[in-house]
């Protein structure tokens, strides 16, 4: 497999002041996976543009290890379409002459965290052969599970003066805070969020809540008063678990607990992991706000309006919140796969020791559904409440969820293997099987966002006294319709939080 390396992957690979230790993880993974790491010659050119004679130099020294491509690939006319509603500069022309070698075959994936990129790969159709960081981790590890170096993975909360503050995960935290020892041992008997393996720090979040009268006179525009939530430090290593999006839960979570209106972070954009980090936190509607003015330098500022509001056609971005004009769908799930799909949803007889973290799908806020129902009229914004089947006293409804996207004609098994490998339960043994089951009745998959765990689970036996379900025989079997009135009753019965439910 050749595998193209991005300009800027290289940069941060081979520079003289490593941006992010955990790339190195990943070259080794791509080493031990068989992949040959390729350059492009638009690569090269760039390189040769530093001015610095030592460090333009030191680069291309450091290219021998790599393959250069020896040739290009003339321009496909689908790439030029592209390029002519994309490329607005000659670093964009430089992106699509990478794409065109996926596109013409030469090299069988690209590796980049340029965005653009993502996007026009998406627009030639090649989107499952382009690779951030994170997803390529993700798919290495997908198929070559021994490669795994971390047992179990586990979120808890923990007073700051029980972490070790001299693991090496807070080093980079050091470098853009001279101070961050002195404010860590101050905030020692204080709360924060950790994900450790092996007396390792993997990830770290420490959150606070602002009031009304809080000052924010460093920040250019001001702040108008409001209360809101401080992201104070969040850091996830890069590993291919997607613990960004499992801490990101967290911090919703914490916006709904506490009626907040607005959620902020202040981020220095240097670090390739703060990079990823404003990436993420932009695909759930952060927006730029403008500069925290320190003695540290400038930070760019991000801001989440979290005022209640729910977009049908882009959940994502107003995420928790849902939309009562959505239409309503309750689902069955099997139990053997309810868990690790829906692990803030566990139930009270299971055991969280029964359930690692150490898979994607696991803490992914976006997952997948994969079904054969016969019902398949979903779209973006739709509400799906999960069944976890048992029978008459065991079955319960556990989970809301939001649905993102809908994908239905799927050509073949390798594109429903692409959709469905981060975020789903199966593994691609248990994926070939759901493809092949019935030729005739291809499966569907439906994208969603793992949005809300009822506080007080409703069984079906309750839900035939509500009517929500006719009888015993009526179990939903794939994607049910329920009405707005049952959906009330579903709310109403659960206890649940009635901020989350726009109308």
């Amino acid at each position: 497999m050749k595998l193209l390396l991005d300009t800027n992957i290289i940069l941060h690979r081979e520079g003289k002041d490593p941006i992010n230790p955990d790339i190195g993880k990943l070259f080794s993974w791509i080493d031990r996976a068989g992949y040959q790491k390729c350059v492009h010659q638009v690569t090269i050119n760039e390189l040769t543009k530093i001015h610095d004679k030592k460090v333009r130099d030191a680069f291309l020294v450091k290219l021998d290890s790599y393959h250069r491509l020896p040739t290009v690939a003339p321009v496909h006319p689908d790439v030029q379409t592209v390029s002519k509603k994309w490329d607005t500069t000659e670093n964009d022309l430089n992106d699509t002459g990478l794409l065109n070698e996926v596109y013409a075959g030469r090299v069988d994936l690209l590796l980049t965290e340029d965005r653009k990129i993502h996007k026009k790969a998406k627009e030639l159709g090649i989107d499952d052969k382009v690779f951030t960081i994170e997803s390529l981790l993700e798919k290495i590890t997908t198929e070559n599970p021994g490669f795994l170096d971390y047992r179990v993975l586990s979120v808890k909360t923990g007073y700051l003066g029980s972490i070790d503050l001299k693991d090496d995960f807070f080093d980079s935290l050091r470098e853009d805070y001279s101070d961050f020892d002195d404010w860590f041992n101050r905030k020692s008997d204080e709360l924060a969020y950790v994900c450790m393996s092996e007396g390792k720090v993997l990830a770290f979040l420490f959150l606070k809540v602002e009031s009304e009268k809080e000052s924010y006179n460093d920040i250019n525009p001001v702040f108008k008063p409001n209360k809101r939530l401080k992201i104070g430090t969040f850091k996830v290593k890069l590993n291919g678990f997607k613990l960004g999006e499992r801490f990101l839960k967290i911090i919703f979570d914490n916006a709904v607990m506490q009626s907040v209106n607005e959620i902020y972070v202040t981020i220095f954009p240097k670090r390739l992991e703060q990079q990823r980090l404003i990436d993420l936190l932009k695909d759930f509607g952060f927006v730029y706000h403008g500069i925290k003015a320190s003695k540290y330098g400038n930070e760019d500022v991000y801001v989440r309006d979290f005022s209640p509001k729910a977009s049908i056609e882009s959940p994502k971005t107003t995420y928790p919140y849902i939309s009562k004009k959505s239409k309503k769908f309750i689902v069955p799930i099997y139990p053997e796969y309810h868990t690790s799909l829906l692990p803030d949803s566990i139930l009270q007889k299971e055991s969280p020791l029964d359930f690692s973290e150490n898979e994607p799908y696991r803490n992914a806020i976006s997952k997948v559904y994969i079904s054969r129902s016969f019902k398949k009229n979903l779209s973006p914004g739709d509400i799906i409440i999960f069944y976890r089947t048992g029978g008459y006293y065991a079955s319960v409804i556990t989970t809301i969820g939001i649905v993102e996207n809908v994908y239905k004609n799927i050509k073949d098994f390798e594109q429903f293997k692409g959709i469905c490998r981060k975020r789903s339960v199966f593994s691609t043994e248990e994926l070939k099987n759901q493809w092949e089951y019935n030729s005739t009745n291809r499966p569907f998959v439906v994208n969603f966002l793992y949005t809300y765990s009822f506080p007080k689970r409703l069984n079906m036996k309750r839900l035939i006294e509500l009517g929500v379900i006719r009888d015993r025989a009526s179990a939903p079997r794939g994607f049910e319709p329920i009405s707005e009135q049952d959906f009330e009753a579903i709310l109403s019965e659960t206890g649940s939080d009635g901020h989350i439910i726009i109308n």
